[in-house]
């Protein structure tokens, strides 16, 4: 039987996952011109204390990250044209994006085998992770012109010519944020899944 941790090894668990996923954050695999990269799996530490913390921990360290995150990201904020934007980049890019990684092991409770249930989690809120990015490219940065002129730039411009204004701009951002969030999610989580497989007991339970 695992003994409890303590609170204080617990914060110091949590503040090293945090240091640990925003130096992973500096680590691009692949990034896009106008916002957005593929990183070095820097959401999975933050899901790690989740899986071993539980929600309460999960989601308090993930705030604290989206903080940071928000931080390191305020140059952004210069490019919202309205108050509204603003706010809309605050929370879907940042504060919602981020603390709601802290919910992996409400995702993976209900499985019994391990190695699902991780892996059940890190997609689930990897994928939440990019619908908060959608509805953010289309709320936050809807671009009419320039959704249309990169969609043209890869042969869409026939199957796009008919849309509307609001249907071009719902899926460009469907279409942009999937080509970096959706590799990312993929990677972190073969990564959880290996993780796991080799050293089991980081995904216990501690508490």
């Amino acid at each position: 039987m695992t003994r409890p941790a303590s609170k204080t090894r617990v914060l110091v668990e949590c503040a090293l996952m945090i240091a640990l996923g925003t130096i992973l954050g500096f680590i691009p695999v692949f990034e896009l011109p106008h916002g957005g990269s593929i990183t070095l799996v820097s959401t999975l530490p933050i899901v790690l204390v989740s899986f071993r913390h539980g929600v309460k921990w999960g989601i308090l360290t993930a705030f604290i990250h989206s903080l940071i995150q928000l931080l390191l990201g305020v140059k952004n904020l210069a490019y919202c044209q309205t108050t509204g934007a603003v706010v809309g980049c605050i929370l879907l890019d940042y504060v919602l994006a981020f603390t709601l990684l802290g919910l992996a092991c409400v995702v993976a409770k209900p499985f019994k085998n391990r190695l699902l249930g991780v892996g059940a989690g890190t997609l689930a809120v990897s994928l939440v992770r990019y619908l908060c990015s959608f509805l953010s490219g289309y709320i936050v940065w809807k671009d009419y012109g320039y959704a249309f002129e990169w969609m043209t730039q890869f042969g869409w411009g026939q199957s796009i010519s008919s849309l509307g204004e609001n249907a071009l701009c719902w899926l460009y951002s469907a279409v942009y944020n999937a080509t970096y969030m959706l590799p990312e999610a993929v990677l972190t989580v073969l990564a959880a899944v290996i993780l796991c497989r080799l050293a089991p007991r980081l995904f216990q339970p501690q508490a």
